[in-house]
């Protein structure tokens, strides 16, 4: 009878270059700690009038109030209500937490956070993309390009690791 050896999977990865993984672990939490940051602001704005504060912020950045983008940002402001303040809020800290949870499982080299890595960067390439094709701006190559360098580190990171445990069974 043959005896199949299989290997326990590794829960750290101890190969993988900790500077690439790090690096990314940094990046991703500044965007939690950014979107965060983003969800306290917006429950600052509960029970206010979000017209009047618009057009504050408005004119506080030299925007003509009547013209576009001015003129959207404020009856965007005056369809909010508190209930969408919350929901929103809520949003951003689950997507806070997410990130966070990810930078921490990168930074100390944690398998299944570069899985997570992986997965959810790969999911967001094809909104990018279409947010290149449909509005093209040097920002949102950026976006583009950085995400598709680090979905392809991560893929590389987990093939070679598949590679080095299919070679040691």
């Amino acid at each position: 009878m043959a005896v199949h050896k299989h290997a326990i999977p590794k829960s750290v990865d101890e190969y993988s270059p900790a500077l690439g993984l790090q690096s990314i672990a940094v990046f991703e939490a500044v965007k939690g700690v950014l979107v965060l940051a983003a969800g306290f602001g917006l429950l600052h704005y509960l029970h206010q009038d979000l017209g009047d504060a618009a057009e504050r912020i408005v004119h506080r950045l030299h925007m003509n109030p009547s013209h576009h983008f001015g003129k959207i940002f404020i009856e965007a402001a005056d369809k909010f209500n508190d209930g969408k303040l919350w929901a929103l809020a809520a949003g951003a800290f689950a997507y806070s937490t997410v990130r966070l949870v990810e930078a921490y499982g990168l930074w100390h080299r944690r398998v299944w956070a570069e899985w997570f890595a992986l997965l959810s960067g790969s999911l967001y390439v094809p909104w990018e993309l279409y947010e290149v094709i449909d509005k093209s701006t040097g920002f949102r190559w950026g976006v583009l390009l950085l995400n598709v360098l680090i979905v392809l580190y991560m893929a590389w990171i987990r093939i070679t690791a598949w590679r080095r445990e299919r070679a040691s069974i």
